[in-house]
């Protein structure tokens, strides 16, 4: 089904670790300096679904190699501003803080439509001229939850996470996680003057923590909770939900009635990076109608191409909301006010929140 193209809006959501890497060799800054070989960095989560999906055909269709490097957004980013132009990456794709925190240091290069042409062809959300790349897909936030124990309307409820009769049985993400920032926007917007309102969210989110069992930072946590039965709800990303509710579990996602925010991954090249014109391919590749509908059945990501198929597995769980996230209600958020507050409101969230 051909899909709406959304109204532009501005759009968003460090620590050292060792990067995990998935094919061999990756790892060294270089290694991706071939004019047949890229290294593409991305999320340790459906590697192996990505490769089939994107990885495999790009290079049948191009004959570029593709090397894969994985970690997490923190950890990534980290190494990128250790590194910078002697990282060895040709492409990486973060969640858009991160990006956005990459582009305050001037880490990538921009992209644009005369390098990817595929971009002509995405949704007006995943094109903002606040990141230096765009979009490839995105998730939407709102509460998983068991149907058998809470209605659609109370899941549509953000006073469901304050009900004394849901005591402990309850799930937040932490800030740290990618939905930790729209749950926060939400509450500002909800109780409180705007999705920047830092202060209204955390006296919310401190008032409800004593009654929340746990402030997650993974989706493993949120689909072991529910499945077992710890939890009756979640604040979450809609992809949390995809497996419970193919497994027919009992598992629902909902929109919040009001605060409905959503987060977008993106493509960004770094600045130096050895193959550029290589990346450049990749990501227009990755924006193409082939990748976008095999990623989205193969891996789950909603897709930004408007043309693009949207399988059932995905429908199953946000609906016609997948058709056109920004008519559905769905805002993103302005970078640079995330930024402008993001230190505070982690250091807060760990004392104020996390703490209870």
């Amino acid at each position: 089904m051909p899909r709406i193209r959304p109204s532009r809006r501005l759009a968003v959501t460090i620590g050292l670790a060792v990067m995990t890497v998935f094919a061999s060799g990756c790892s060294s800054p270089g290694s991706g300096s071939d004019a047949d070989t890229i290294v593409v960095s991305t999320f340790p989560f459906g590697v192996e679904e990505f490769q089939k999906a994107v990885v495999d055909p790009f290079t049948k269709k191009t004959g570029i190699k593709v090397k894969v490097q994985t970690g997490s957004n923190s950890d990534r980013l980290s190494q990128l501003q250790l590194t910078k132009d002697r990282s060895g990456i040709d492409v990486m794709l973060l969640s858009d803080t991160y990006v956005a925190l990459g582009a305050k240091d001037k880490l990538f290069e921009p992209v644009d439509a005369e390098d990817v042409p595929a971009i002509k062809d995405i949704a007006d959300f995943a094109v903002d001229d606040a990141y230096p790349g765009p979009a490839y897909s995105y998730q939407l936030n709102g509460t998983i939850y068991n149907t058998d124990k809470v209605t659609q309307k109370e899941a549509a409820d953000w006073g469901l996470y304050g009900d004394p009769a849901r005591s402990r049985k309850v799930a937040l993400p932490d800030i740290s996680a990618s939905s930790g920032q729209l749950l926060v926007a939400g509450l500002g917007e909800t109780y409180g003057d705007g999705p920047y309102d830092i202060d209204t969210a955390l006296q919310k989110l401190s008032g409800w923590a004593p009654g929340v069992l746990q402030f997650y930072t993974s989706s493993t946590e949120v689909t072991s909770l529910l499945s077992q039965g710890e939890i009756v709800a979640a604040n979450s990303l809609n992809g949390f939900a995809t497996s419970l509710v193919a497994a027919k579990e009992p598992i629902a996602f909902q929109k919040p009635s009001t605060g409905a925010y959503m987060t977008t991954n993106r493509a960004a090249v770094p600045e130096g990076a050895p193959n550029s014109k290589g990346a450049h391919a990749f990501i227009d590749y990755l924006l193409g109608v082939t990748a976008q509908s095999s990623s989205a059945k193969t891996v789950g990501d909603l897709p930004v191409n408007l043309g693009a198929e949207i399988p059932d597995s995905l429908r199953a769980v946000v609906g016609d909301i997948a058709d056109d996230p920004v008519k559905a209600g769905y805002k993103t958020l302005d970078p640079a006010e995330v930024l402008a507050v993001r230190d505070e409101l982690v250091k807060r969230f760990a004392r104020e929140v996390a703490g209870h």
